[in-house]
């Protein structure tokens, strides 16, 4: 998959629904912003990474710190403005390497982490713009898969050991309906003696989700419920409302 092209497809998308939208709409999935503040977020989004990147931190950088974080006040201007945001993460990662290691949530990682990580931060917000037009969202099913990955590496990565959105013991299983996706349209999470972990194996789980890829990576980002996102249920659906709920929104 290319990121890098995906990264400017995926966030010129955004722009143009915002274009079309009143920039004072609410945005439903993301309470209390307006379609304005969702741009403003994906740009500044954009280029906080992408200074991280440029000025190589390994430390976080404080978002109030961003330099041109604040995207200008006609409409065109800050689509340009997000349309360059985009540009400047894969510009950052080129001048100080793809293998270099900078800051992440995760720890240090190679710059080009960066540029994935910003295409599913792109993804999951067009998601909310398409979702507060009334539009039918649509994302080719590779790409969501990859979204859902990316997602569940972040989730288990970054959760509470003390209380884990998977109970000890417990595993769940995801499964991508759409067809050629293979091994990368499963997803098996367990919390074992080796603690939160995630594979692509198929596996039988407490409960287990089934649907389209696109479907799963709205639910799990908690953009549609299961029911209006198409999925099934099977087995312990209290074990996949306690991964819901556990993990960030």
């Amino acid at each position: 998959m290319d990121f890098r092209a995906t990264l400017l497809e995926e966030t010129g998308a955004l722009g143009e629904v915002v274009r079309t939208a009143d920039p004072e709409a609410p945005v439903p999935t993301c309470p209390g912003w307006t379609m304005n503040q969702l741009l403003k977020h994906v740009g500044r989004g954009h280029l906080w990474s992408a200074q991280i990147i440029a000025e190589r931190r390994l430390d976080a950088l404080d978002p109030r710190e961003v330099r041109g974080g604040k995207p200008p006040g006609d409409a065109d201007g800050a689509i340009e403005w997000l349309d360059a945001s985009a540009k400047a993460v894969i510009a950052a990662v080129d001048r100080v390497g793809a293998e270099t290691r900078v800051w992440t949530f995760n720890g240090p990682k190679p710059a080009g982490w960066w540029i994935r990580r910003r295409v599913h931060e792109a993804t999951v917000h067009r998601a909310d713009a398409v979702l507060a037009v009334g539009g039918d969202y649509q994302l080719p099913a590779e790409l969501a898969a990859d979204g859902i990955s990316e997602w569940i590496t972040l989730a288990t990565a970054g959760a509470d050991r003390r209380h884990p959105p998977l109970p000890r013991g417990s595993t769940l299983h995801l499964h991508a309906t759409d067809v050629g996706l293979g091994p990368t349209g499963e997803w098996t999470i367990t919390n074992d003696e080796d603690g939160l972990q995630w594979s692509h194996a198929h596996a039988k789980g407490d409960a287990a989700v089934r649907g389209s890829a696109v479907g799963l990576f709205l639910a799990l980002t908690r953009r549609r419920s299961t029911a209006d996102a198409g999925l099934e249920v099977f087995g312990d659906e209290a074990v996949w409302n306690a991964w819901l709920d556990g993990t960030p929104f």
